[in-house]
């Protein structure tokens, strides 16, 4: 029986990597131990409907400050995913389980129990099941949907690169408010970061979400410190918009292990601000490029403002 919680039955297939050493964090990356009253109330409700979080599974370093808000990113479809990319913490190898035809309810309940004016809903890639688990998530939108119609929806989904044909439209039509997919990283780095996925895949998805759905907001973010250059991200950029993305983010990569791909550098607050300036003249609507930003860090009054700057733009604000 495996031990998700040791790290060598974690990774399976890190663990004759040598070690890369993990270089100390600066001052602008370090975070207080969470403490807070509602910190420990949003853990309760997650543990009681029996839901995993993306937060803990790839150990986030804002899940103190989001969970005392009551935010919490939910990971659908198990914990065990069929990639191995080396920046992740998430465990890898072949899911044990099939879904949980009760998991979008429970989902459901807990945003209903939170409150939640914008809920986060991730998943670990299924390469596993025929479509990749698209209509799963397409059952959990409808879920909360029913339970929380005031509810705005954002997913944060695969790839689907292994999934039979007309997999991506079954999510777009279940209708969430925005659909974010990470490109992760700069393209001449996918061989050793995700090698599992294919970058030029990733881009077309996320268009085709925009041919689909035109009115459908669509969102992207990527990791620095990776060993890119600032002219590979400007050429990502650039990418996205062609693809006609509306939200970008980019932040930090911290190494989770020494097993897992090696921090190359720490980008500072001024470039991560210099990366901001140059993403609103490409024309996004919205960015958050800091050195904590992660792909549902402040999501919903990111959300808010998403959707003001696509009024302003329409002159309708």
């Amino acid at each position: 029986m495996r031990d998700l919680k040791i790290p060598e039955q974690r990774h399976p297939e890190k663990a004759r990597r040598p070690d890369n050493p993990q270089p100390k964090k600066p001052d602008w990356i370090r975070v207080k131990a969470p403490t807070s009253k509602g910190y420990f109330e949003t853990h309760k409700i997650m543990r009681e409907h029996k839901l995993v979080t993306v937060c803990e599974e790839a150990g986030c370093p804002n899940a103190g400050e989001c969970w005392s808000q009551g935010h919490a990113t939910m990971m659908i479809m198990g914990e065990v995913c069929t990639r191995a990319c080396s920046f992740c913490n998430i465990a890898t190898g072949k899911p044990p389980e099939d879904l949980d035809v009760f998991e979008p309810g429970r989902v459901a309940d807990a945003v209903q129990k939170l409150g939640l004016n914008h809920v986060v809903i991730t998943s670990v890639d299924r390469d596993d099941i025929e479509d990749g688990g698209a209509e799963h998530f397409a059952q959990t939108i409808r879920a909360i949907r029913h339970r929380s119609p005031g509810t705005t929806i954002e997913i944060l989904t695969p790839d689907f690169i292994r999934s039979k044909p007309g997999s991506l439209e079954v999510v777009v039509e279940a209708k969430p408010d925005v659909f974010n997919h990470n490109l992760e990283t700069v393209p001449g780095l996918y061989p050793e970061v995700r090698p599992g996925a294919r970058y030029f895949h990733s881009l077309r998805l996320l268009q085709r979400v925009k041919e689909l759905d035109p009115t459908m907001f669509t969102k992207s973010g990527i990791m620095v410190g990776l060993g890119e250059n600032r002219q590979q991200v400007v050429q990502v950029m650039e990418d996205m918009r062609a693809a006609d993305i509306d939200f970008l983010t980019i932040g930090q990569y911290l190494q989770p292990t020494p097993k897992h791909h090696a921090v190359d550098r720490f980008v500072t607050p001024e470039e991560f601000a210099a990366y901001e300036k140059t993403a609103y003249n490409k024309g996004f609507l919205m960015v958050s490029a800091t050195p904590l930003t992660r792909s549902s860090y402040h999501a919903g009054d990111d959300f808010a403002r998403l959707r003001e700057n696509r009024l302003k733009r329409l002159g309708q604000a």
